[in-house]
C-alpha cells in the first residue's frame, strides 16, 4: 500500500508557501463574504483521488464532501447515519445487505449512482496496479469477498470473515466512498490531469484546483440533500502554523489547526475562537529492538525509567495535553485503564544501564520531524538522558526525508525515532501498524512479537464486543512488556476559526466534514 496514507500523516515533496508580490508569505485572496469560508489545509493535494489509493486525510476530507458512501459519520462524533444507502443491515456475520437511494446522480453527466457502481468501489481495493503493487488502502477492505449486485439499487457485501471495524473504520470513512465507473474508465479521479475531475453524487464539487496555491470546492448543483451553508469553500494550502496564525489574524483564514502550545497566545486574539478536543492520535518515542544497544531489553527500559513523560508533554505542548500509558485512547474499545504509570528513576536507569554493559552511556541519535512542537519534546528527551549518561543527537527532519528513513533497509539504522500516527474509531486500526508484516514499512521498532500478531488478528474477526476488548488489552500488554515504546500522549486538536463559523471536525482531529461546516 502506498503506506503515507493510512498514517494520514505524509510526505510532501516540497512546501506549499509561496512568496506574493506584497511580502505575504502566500497568494492573499480577495476578502471573502459569508458565501465563500477559506480553511487552511498542511498541504496540497497529491497522488489518486480514490478512495483505494489516496494518499491521506487531505484528500479524503475532498473526496467526502464530493462522494458518498453508503452512510457517513455524524458531525463531532464517531456515530453514522444513512447517506446514499436508503437501507444497511448486517444479516449474519459475514453478509450485509445494502439499498440505494434512487436518483443519486453523478455529475459531470455520468449518471445515477446503481448497485453496480458500490461493486465497482468497493472490490477496486482488491485490485493490483499497473506496478503490481496492491491498492493503497487495500487492507480495509481485505475481509471483503465481493459485491453482489441483487438489482439496480441493491445488493449484498459478502465477507470471507467477520469484520466488526467496517462499521466504524470504513463504510462511514473515506474507504466506504462511492466513485462513478463510468467517470473511472473515462480517466477521471487523477491528479495529474488538469483540469481534475472528481466524480461523486455529494454536496460539493471539485470546482478548481491551482497546485500549491488553493482548491476551490462549490456546492453541487444535483444534490438533492440539505443545502450546505457555504456556496463555495476554499482550501488553502500552508504547512507552516505560524504563518496560518498570521493569515487568520489577517481574515485570510477563517479557520486552521494551531499548535497546542499556542493556543493560550492565539485564544487571546481579537475575534477568534477555539475549538480544542482530547484526540484518539498517539505519539510514542519508538526504539529499534534489532540494533544494539537497544537490542537489549535493559536498555530499553533504563531509557523509559530516565524519561519524565509527564516533564515532556507539559514542557513541548505547554500543559495542554495530557500523558498517555499506552495505544488505545481513552474512550475506545480496548483502551487499557490500568496500564502502568512509571515514575522517572535516573537511579535505577543507571544501574540497568550498568547491567547491560554501559556503565558510562551510550551515544545514539533521535529522528524527528521539523514541527516546532517535536523539536521541543526532543530538546526535552535528550536533557532528561543526558542525566543518565545517554548522549543523543537530534536528527531533524523534513516530512519528506522523515517518511522515507524509517522504510525498508534504511529503517535498520534508526536508532530511536519521535513518531505520530493518525487513530481511528476502531482499535483494529491502530494495532495494524505493529504487526511482523509492517516491519520496514510502518512498525519502525522492528518489533516482532507472535502473540501480539495473534491477538491483533483474533480481535479484527470477532464480533464479540468483550473479547475484542479483552485481545486488544492483551496485545497492548505486548508492547508494554517490550519496552519498545515510550508513549507521550494522545495529542489534543485544538483549531482556531471565527466566531461566526461552526466546524465539523471528527473527534481524531484529521479528519474534516467540509459539507457540514455552518455559520455559529
Amino acid at each position: 500500500m502506498t503506506d503515507f496514507s493510512r498514517r494520514q500523516i505524509l510526505g510532501a515533496a516540497a512546501t506549499t508557501a509561496l512568496i506574493g508580490a506584497a511580502g505575504f508569505p502566500f497568494p492573499v485572496l480577495a476578502q471573502q463574504g459569508r458565501s465563500s469560508v477559506t480553511l487552511a489545509i498542511g498541504r496540497d493535494i497529491q497522488g489518486l483521488l480514490t478512495p483505494a489509493n489516496r494518499v491521506g486525510a487531505i484528500e479524503g476530507n475532498i473526496m467526502r464532501a464530493v462522494c458518498q458512501g453508503l452512510i457517513r459519520f455524524k458531525p463531532g462524533s464517531f456515530e453514522w447515519e444513512l447517506s446514499a444507502a436508503k437501507k444497511l443491515d448486517q444479516v449474519n456475520d459475514t453478509t450485509i445487505e445494502f439499498e440505494l437511494n434512487p436518483g443519486l446522480q453523478f455529475h459531470g453527466g455520468f449518471g445515477e449512482m446503481t448497485a453496480d457502481d458500490v461493486k465497482f468501489s468497493f472490490e477496486q481495493f482488491g485490485q493490483v496496479g499497473a506496478d503490481g503493487k496492491p491498492a493503497g488502502y487495500a487492507k480495509d477492505w481485505a475481509t471483503l469477498d465481493h459485491v453482489e449486485v441483487t438489482g439496480k439499487y441493491t445488493g449484498k457485501i459478502l465477507l470471507k470473515s467477520p469484520a466488526p471495524q467496517l462499521w466504524l473504520v470504513v463504510l462511514p470513512d473515506n474507504s466506504g466512498l462511492i466513485i462513478s465507473r463510468k467517470a473511472f474508465e473515462a480517466g477521471c479521479y487523477r491528479s495529474d490531469a488538469q483540469p481534475i475531475k472528481l466524480i461523486g453524487t455529494g454536496a460539493y464539487t471539485l470546482a478548481e484546483w491551482v497546485p500549491n496555491q488553493r482548491v476551490v470546492l462549490k456546492t453541487n448543483p444535483e444534490w438533492k440533500g440539505a443545502k450546505p451553508t457555504f456556496p463555495e469553500i476554499v482550501l488553502q494550502p500552508v504547512r507552516d502554523p505560524k504563518t496560518a496564525e498570521l493569515a487568520l489574524r489577517a481574515n485570510e483564514l477563517q479557520f486552521t489547526p494551531v499548535e497546542p502550545a499556542d493556543a493560550a497566545e492565539i485564544q487571546k486574539e481579537k475575534d477568534t475562537q477555539l475549538l480544542r478536543q482530547d484526540s484518539i492520535n498517539y505519539v510514542w518515542i519508538g526504539l529499534n529492538v534489532e540494533k544494539p544497544p537497544f537490542d537489549n531489553p535493559k536498555v530499553r527500559q533504563a531509557l523509559k525509567l530516565a524519561i519524565d513523560v509527564e516533564q515532556v508533554v507539559a514542557g513541548a505542548y505547554n500543559g495542554t495535553v495530557k500523558p498517555a500509558y499506552a495505544l488505545m485512547a481513552p474512550g475506545l474499545l480496548g483502551y487499557w485503564a490500568d496500564a502502568p504509570k512509571p515514575k522517572p528513576d535516573p537511579a535505577a536507569a543507571k544501574k540497568l544501564l550498568a547491567e547491560a554493559g554501559h556503565p558510562n552511556g551510550f551515544k545514539c541519535t533521535l529522528t524527528l520531524m521539523n514541527k516546532p512542537t517535536y523539536q521541543a519534546i526532543g530538546q526535552i528527551v535528550q536533557a532528561l538522558l543526558g542525566e543518565i549518561g545517554v548522549q543523543v543527537d537530534l536528527q531533524v527532519l523534513d516530512a519528506g526525508a522523515y517518511y522515507a528513513i524509517g522504510k525498508g533497509d534504511t529503517g535498520k539504522n534508526l536508532d530511536m525515532a519521535l513518531q505520530r500516527f493518525g487513530g481511528k474509531a476502531d482499535p483494529a486500526f491502530q494495532t495494524q501498524w505493529f504487526v511482523a508484516s509492517q516491519i520496514g514499512t510502518w512498525n519502525w521498532q522492528r518489533w516482532n512479537d507472535p502473540a501480539f500478531d495473534e491477538a491483533s488478528a483474533k480481535a479484527a474477526s470477532t464480533n464479540d464486543k468483550a473479547e475484542r476488548n479483552r485481545l486488544y488489552i492483551e496485545a497492548q500488554k505486548r508492547m508494554e512488556a517490550s519496552g519498545a515504546f515510550i508513549w507521550l500522549t494522545h495529542e489534543a486538536n485544538i483549531f482556531a476559526f471565527r466566531p461566526w463559523l461552526k466546524p465539523a471536525v471528527l473527534p481524531n482531529g484529521d479528519d474534516m466534514l467540509y459539507d457540514r461546516f455552518t455559520t455559529a
